[in-house]
């Protein structure tokens, strides 16, 4: 089969502001980087828009009406400080969510092996009823959802990776016994969420504390020691990855020190066990990465993982 790129045009004109972080040349990069000739084989579907009760099966609808209700005609609206919306963020959100249900949909339906949604903004820090760090919607415990509910599939598992830990989709699972939830994370840092004593209510939460400074080793060694042997124990019937690149040494906002080939790996890992639990069942979704350069091309590397699953 092969790999399924979904992203939209919509998700660049999402505008944050002037100097914010998570600012449209963020998916201009992976878009370029996603160009190049090794890329040719790439499915690229237009992400859709998802509906608001697939959103809602996360959000409390109060929240989804506060979102929509605030987009701005122009100029920006802050949901909290660090999280604006402007004239198209509302858009970018539904496509952002509706690209990885579609994603989930195609993996399940087997009409893809696997699939990388390039969408934004992000979306692992928005909880239930409230956004925070540059998220709006959950765009992956939205496309969770959608497979345990369009689908029947009964073991979900979000592996993240980004340096920050995801307290969204922690507190979008800690109560369900069908999905787990494993984050790597740098700590202290952002949110502040994401101790190791943090295991949800059915055991279904693995958090995985890196002091600032860690670098290739000690992060290899939590997924060999850890997350890898967890995984394989749990046996989910699809692995769904919160691919934030923000680990990266030269990542202006944290300082876990991966190299490029960190990201290689851990994808590659992530891959290896999916094809002995799922059937190569994967969905991948884009988080954080805040370095241009850095973002590219470990973007590049784990697209390259997803499209060699099929010639492994």
């Amino acid at each position: 089969m092969s790999t399924a790129l979904y992203s939209h045009p919509v998700c660049v004109e999402h505008d944050p502001g002037t100097h914010h972080p998570e600012r449209p040349d963020r998916l201009r990069a992976v878009l370029k980087a996603l160009e190049a000739e090794a890329f040719d084989d790439l499915v690229r579907i237009p992400a859709p828009k998802a509906s608001l009760a697939q959103i809602e099966r996360v959000h409390a609808p109060y929240y989804v009406e506060k979102v929509f209700e605030n987009i701005p005609e122009s100029g920006l609206f802050h949901l909290d400080p660090d999280t604006a919306m402007s004239p198209k963020s509302g858009e970018a959100a539904l496509r952002a969510a509706g690209g990885v249900c579609a994603a989930v949909d195609a993996v399940i339906g087997g009409q893809t092996t696997n699939a990388f949604c390039a969408l934004r903004p992000p979306g692992h820090h928005a909880e239930p009823s409230q956004a925070m760090g540059f998220c709006l919607f959950n765009n992956i415990a939205i496309g969770a959802l959608q497979a345990r509910d369009a689908h029947g599939i009964e073991r979900v598992a979000v592996v993240d990776f980004d340096v920050h830990h995801g307290n969204g989709t922690q507190a979008s699972f800690e109560r369900y016994r069908d999905f787990l939830y494993v984050s790597s994370h740098q700590s202290p840092a952002y949110p502040g969420t994401g101790a190791e004593m943090e295991r949800g209510l059915n055991n279904n939460i693995i958090n995985v504390e890196l002091d600032p400074g860690s670098g290739s080793d000690i992060f290899r060694k939590a997924y060999t020691d850890r997350i890898l042997p967890a995984l394989r124990d749990w046996k989910p019937q699809l692995l769904m990855i919160s691919a934030g690149f923000d680990a990266h040494l030269r990542d202006p906002l944290a300082q876990l020190l991966l190299h490029d080939d960190d990201f290689a790996w851990v994808s590659r890992q992530l891959l290896e066990v999916a094809a002995e639990v799922c059937e190569n069942r994967v969905v991948s979704v884009l988080e954080g990465g805040y370095d241009l350069d850095a973002l590219a091309a470990c973007v590049a590397l784990h697209v390259g993982e997803l499209m060699a699953v099929d010639i492994r």
